[in-house]
């Protein structure tokens, strides 16, 4: 057992070790499907903090021949599968993190050359009897030993990327870099699995990759390892019931990461969640922003304060709760290199700052937690105006729970005047004004845009939370040049109460309503809010109030 080549299994038993720990291994049973084949590369790239490290370890622990480790897999669900037995511990393992060797070195040159040294040490001192060629030559190496035991090599690459986030401009030492990784694992007859894990896929250059023979698997196509990005929802429900922790709350925080498996039987969506907030959340029965205190908000405030493009707009419509539309195929997969907006916003999903919906090729902020990233990265930008609406709408809450119509069209009034992007020409428009007006909302509820209910779509739909069932549910009809009484008389008849079967309490039904443009090009919000207050017992409004 040496340091990098066949390491053992003692750090993937310390995750079996831990108090909570998710059985991944079923990503084994993907891995063995491939082994020896054309599909054989396979780079998996997502955010920090989503298990990458515990994956490779998993697989490291699996397939090293100098250890027998059923003992650690047999009540994982790779134990029941057919090939299971057959590539147990059967393969030389080189594991490595390249993130240590970049972090000891002071340049592309140095690092790839102690990256080499260490290796060819691990494979004389497993291998002595084996004549070398050129033991100085790496890849030489490699099909000497290969050429001698007939055992083909897993190559575990973690932290891949490193050097693509850390020499950013330089772009020599970049191709220094990928030149190594082709020499080294490309039309190689000793490459059983080549599995690369990082944050960003691989770098392009020009129209094709450096690294073309890869299958690459990343937050915008997931292939058929999407429920391995981190937890599933079933996961974390499960989690939710042993640690006594509510379930509505951990998907406010936490889910939103939506990811489409493709599979050769059928796709199948999945909502992950960051692994990292779940179990910390867990383990301190307490939920809160766990997932980037390892980073500052500087990171994020990088890329959004560029405005390239309107990007600053698009910013403003996810902080309100809306999807925007991007062209993920033109990123170049590095840091550096943003051609328009739609490059930032894609660079933001792999860093796990957006999700993207591959079905309407959107992205959108996936949860609270990382919601108040953007709003402490905003906070000290040059984006007062959007703080000021943020910070005035728990004030506005306030006031719809006094039904206080007056106040309650103020200040939607105010958030509109000061956000100029957010223009009333359309009903999405004004949608999405209220939704950035009522940020503070998310504290206790779960908003939804077009609720499917009753006979039609209400727009806006303010649902408590399971843990602040005490407040009172709001349905929001947005109507133009239309009387509030219209749009009060269209939640009774289209039904829209339905939306709220399984909420016992007060409901509050309020209608927005705005003019043509005006002369200036400004619109403005006429104070004529109506408000109700109605008791929902078992889905169904009392007749008697």
């Amino acid at each position: 057992m040496g340091s990098f080549l066949n390491p053992g299994t003692i750090e993937f038993e310390e995750a079996l070790n831990s108090e909570i720990y998710i059985d991944k291994s079923g990503l084994i049973e993907i891995t063995n499907a491939v082994l020896r084949t054309q599909q054989k590369f396979m780079c998996i790239s997502r955010p920090r903090r989503f298990g990458k490290s515990m994956a490779a370890n998993m697989l490291s622990a699996y397939y090293d021949r100098s250890v027998n480790s059923e003992h650690l897999f047999r009540h994982l669900r790779i134990h029941g599968i057919p090939s299971f037995q057959e590539h147990l511990n059967q393969y030389d393992v080189i594991k490595i993190n390249m993130q240590d060797f970049l972090s000891s070195t002071h340049s592309v040159h140095e690092m790839l050359k102690k990256l080499q040294k260490y290796l060819i040490f691990d494979l004389q001192e497993q291998y002595p009897h084996v004549r070398l060629r050129d033991e100085t030559d790496f890849v030489q190496v490699m099909k000497d030993v290969f050429s001698y035991t007939k055992c083909p090599f897993i190559i575990l690459i973690d932290e891949w990327d490193c050097l693509f986030r850390e020499y950013r401009e330089d772009k020599e030492a970049q191709r220094q870099y990928l030149d190594f990784l082709r020499n080294w694992l490309k039309d190689k007859s000793y490459i059983a699995l080549a599995y690369m894990t990082g944050i960003l896929p691989i770098k392009k250059y020009g129209t094709h990759s450096a690294l073309n023979m890869f299958t690459e698997y990343s937050m915008t196509d997931p292939g058929d390892l999407a429920e391995f990005f981190g937890f599933t929802e079933s996961e974390v429900a499960t989690l939710c019931q042993k640690y006594s922790m509510n379930f509505d709350e951990a998907k406010a925080w936490y889910n939103g990461y939506q990811l489409i498996s493709h599979s050769k039987a059928s796709d199948h969506a999945y909502s992950m969640y960051s692994p990292k907030s779940v179990v910390e959340s867990m383990l301190r029965h307490k939920f809160g922003p766990y997932w980037n205190q390892t980073e500052t908000y500087e990171a994020l405030k990088v890329y959004i304060q560029m405005n390239m493009d309107g990007l600053k707009d698009s910013i403003i419509e996810m902080l309100a709760g809306s999807n925007v539309p991007v062209n993920t195929e033109t990123f170049s997969n590095d840091m550096t290199t943003f051609a328009s907006k739609d490059d930032v916003l894609t660079l933001l999903v792999h860093l796990g700052y957006l999700t993207y919906h591959s079905t309407t090729e959107s992205v959108a902020i996936p949860n609270r937690e990382v919601s108040k990233e953007y709003v402490n990265a905003i906070s000290t930008m040059d984006w007062p105006e959007v703080i000021r609406s943020i910070q005035a709408s728990r004030e506005l809450l306030n006031a719809l729970w006094r039904q206080n119509s007056d106040a309650v069209a103020a200040g939607i009034d105010q958030a509109h005047q000061e956000i100029s992007i957010l223009q009333y020409n359309d009903e999405n428009s004004l949608s999405c004004t209220i939704s950035l007006a009522f940020y503070f909302a998310r504290e206790y509820y779960t908003i939804v845009r077009e609720l499917p209910s009753g006979k039609g779509f209400a727009d806006l739909c303010f649902l408590p939370r399971k843990s602040h069932i005490d407040k009172p549910a709001a349905v929001i009809e947005l109507k133009w040049e239309q009387s509030a009484e219209g749009a009060i008389e269209q939640i009774r008849r289209q039904q829209y109460i339905q939306s709220l079967k399984d909420y016992h309490g007060n409901l509050l039904r309020t209608h927005s309503r705005h003019h043509r443009l005006q002369p200036s090009g400004r619109n403005t919000v006429p104070r004529r809010h109506s408000l109700g207050k109605h008791q929902i017992r078992g889905g169904r409004r009392n007749p008697h109030l």
